[in-house]
């Protein structure tokens, strides 16, 4: 992070510390909010700004909890894509119900979001798979995502085979790759404020609108 977007950041935070998040600022529509609180921690200058913890449960109502990364999000909820054979797929084709946190520190700032997580359409997955690097869309096809591995030398080779396959910026779409949509049915968002006297709404998905609430930090 360079020396400007430290400044921005740190005066972002400061915003933050002292006017809080009033009734007036958090409106009612949830994604509005975060859409300006994302762009913000975009202008910030913070790291992986896109970044957010995805949890998940198993069959047997085990948590577990990884970071991915956000890709797009809308109207209709967010986006990030993965191998269709890892463990966390695998877990929301048991359980769609999933959680998603994006915590930017440096602007004490959190949002938590549980919904329904489903997947997109081939025409998604491939419009997207089509604007990473040549060399992720050939590891793609490499790594079976989560599963046992003898030693680091076989992805290596399945890497090389894969690139030897597909020369060029060819590179297809695989069948067992793509992204999901998590679908918000809740969301709360968290402002950090001196003395621990914290900001947090909660929007709660009503029919096609929300309900807000304040709630005790």
């Amino acid at each position: 992070m360079g020396l400007k977007s430290i400044v921005k950041a740190l005066f972002t935070a400061g915003q933050g510390l002292t006017q809080g998040l009033t009734e007036l600022r958090a409106g009612h529509d949830p994604m509005a909010l975060f859409d300006d609180w994302f762009t913000e921690a975009s202008e910030s200058g913070i790291y992986l700004y896109e970044t957010m913890a995805l949890a998940t449960v198993s069959e047997d109502g085990a948590p577990s909890a990884r970071h991915v990364l956000l890709k797009d999000y809308g109207e209709h909820g967010f986006v990030f894509y993965t191998n269709y054979g890892s463990r966390k797929a695998r877990e929301m084709e048991a359980n769609p119900r999933v959680a998603l946190l994006f915590h930017w520190p440096t602007l004490h700032r959190q949002v938590r979001v549980e919904g329904t997580a489903e997947k997109t359409s081939a025409e998604v997955s491939e419009s997207y798979f089509r604007t990473r690097p040549r060399g992720s869309r050939v590891a793609a096809w490499a790594s079976r995502q989560s599963a046992p591995l003898e030693n680091r030398d076989e992805l290596e080779a399945a890497f090389a085979e894969y690139d030897v396959r597909y020369p060029g910026e060819e590179v297809p779409l695989p069948p067992f790759w793509g992204g999901y949509l998590v679908e918000p049915r809740r969301m709360e968002f968290w402002q950090g404020r001196a003395n621990r006297m914290h900001d947090r709404f909660r929007f709660d998905r009503t029919g096609d609108g929300w309900d807000r609430v304040r709630l005790a930090p």
